[in-house]
């Protein structure tokens, strides 16, 4: 037999104060961001909009309609448009992060919301309030039990997008409590992502996103339709929290607490680098490192002091993650990042690509880079760089990063996110009065009803 049901689930907890989020009282600095991701996700899907991850999936997708996969002449299915566009926004790695999680966001809820705007022909009024509970259902979540949905084998934001998603589209459809809880515990069954992406490069983790997006959306559909689910998706004995972190016990009062007083979404992070999110410090250590004129031939080694958390996904198994197999590894080898941004200056979207990640030099210098674990990192709260390199005339050269540039501790400016998008739509073929053009149309998607069919190529 099962354990005794409580009389009130976290479900619907989280379905009342959904139900009862207002555009109108959202703080100026939630809304801010929440415009700010849009614009950055926009970006991310036309950078990687030529990219062979993204035609697959486009090609992958046999459903046309009257939404827009951002970039791409084809219309697609509502569903389509959220799984492209979450696949190309989270493809390159340098969409947005919750410190605290971490998860990924701007790409599932942006692309899910807007498709379902799109198809249902919802207002901006209705997308931003789906976009601001969609993205702190994510968050949340992701303080529940942390660390351990990714040492259980799975990605964050995959599963909790899933559940982010469904809130999102929920939302703005309207959906009233039932409906939302119900839409809850059959997305529970639809949540899915494991990071055996890991072992040689390939590209499942990219399409996390968009799968997440598509199957919140699906979701919501069906409870609005009358589909039932369990009540008890979240905290149940064979719940979301059991089946994705083994465990029941977690803080599930980080999820419904203060949701709805307080938004912790407004302190999500934008990327300086497409890449690992955790990697970020430890590359701003080696560039400081190079720009000292330090030689790659005088370093003997150098040593990071690591997260235990991070130690699976950005270093272990050593030796492979100094010789990643392809620039998409790259993304996911601490040695690699390191070694580039020392060697090259900088760590940028042509730094990932398979000929970039096997340049010599920078081989040579990943293969001096190994970690040490220390107990007192405060990953997930914070992420943090330290490297201690080691020269051949015997001295020892230290550099630390406090904390991610780009999040709470020392965000970007509005004006930096719009040049992102620019640097990004440029690097996926828009000249500079097209690339401004579509910055235009980004910026000003909760102004009315919602038509993105400008930003189609």
């Amino acid at each position: 037999m099962d354990a005794k049901l409580p009389d009130i689930a976290i479900a619907e907890l989280l379905a009342e104060r959904i139900v009862a989020v207002d555009a109108a009282k959202l703080p100026d600095a939630a809304r801010s961001k929440y415009e700010e991701t849009l614009i950055d996700v926009a970006g991310l899907c036309l950078a990687a909009r030529n990219e062979d991850y993204v035609k697959a999936a486009i090609d992958g997708w046999d459903e046309d309609g009257p939404c827009t996969a951002i970039g791409h002449k084809r219309a697609l299915s509502a569903a389509g448009a959220a799984f492209v566009n979450g696949t190309a926004a989270h493809g390159e790695d340098f969409d947005d992060t919750f410190e605290g999680g971490p998860v990924h966001a701007g790409a599932v809820i942006i692309p899910a919301v807007l498709a379902t705007a799109e198809r249902h022909g919802i207002g901006g009024k209705a997308a931003l309030e789906g976009i601001a509970v969609g993205i702190e259902i994510m968050c949340r979540l992701g303080l529940v039990a942390p660390k351990m949905v990714h040492k259980a084998g799975f990605h964050p934001t995959a599963v909790f997008g899933a559940m982010g998603a469904t809130a999102a589209v929920g939302k703005a459809l309207g959906l009233n409590k039932k409906q939302i809880v119900d839409a809850f515990g059959v997305v529970g069954s639809m949540a899915s992502g494991i990071i055996e992406y890991l072992a040689e490069g390939t590209w499942t983790k990219r399409m996390h996103a968009g799968w997440a997006a598509q199957s919140g959306m699906r979701a919501a559909l069906f409870a609005r339709a009358g589909f039932s689910g369990p009540r008890t998706v979240f905290e149940g004995s064979h719940g979301f929290f059991h089946g994705f972190a083994n465990t029941t016990t977690g803080d599930f009062d980080a999820v419904t607490g203060d949701f709805g007083s307080r938004w912790i979404g407004q302190t999500l992070a934008f990327k300086l680098y497409p890449c690992g999110t955790m990697t970020h410090p430890y590359i701003d250590c080696a560039r400081r490192l190079g720009a000292r004129g330090i030689k790659p031939d005088d370093v003997v080694e150098m040593v990071c002091d690591v997260g235990e958390g991070t130690v699976h996904r950005l270093w272990e198994p050593l030796a492979a993650k100094q010789t990643p197999k392809n620039g998409y590894a790259g993304k996911f080898s601490q040695p690699y990042c390191i070694a580039a941004g020392f060697i090259r200056g900088n760590v940028g979207l042509s730094d990932f690509s398979d000929a970039a990640v096997g340049e010599p030099a920078v081989v040579a210098l990943a293969q001096k880079v190994r970690y040490r674990i220390d107990p007192d990192n405060p990953y997930p709260n914070n992420f943090t760089g330290h490297i201690r390199a080691t020269l051949r005339d015997g001295s020892v050269i230290e550099e630390r990063q406090p904390h991610m540039r780009g999040g709470a501790h020392e965000p970007l400016s509005r004006k930096d996110i719009e040049d992102k998008f620019l640097l990004n739509a440029r690097h996926g073929g828009y000249d500079a009065t097209r690339a401004q053009a579509a910055l235009k149309i980004a910026s000003n998607v909760f102004g009315g009803r919602i038509d993105l069919s400008a930003l189609r190529a």
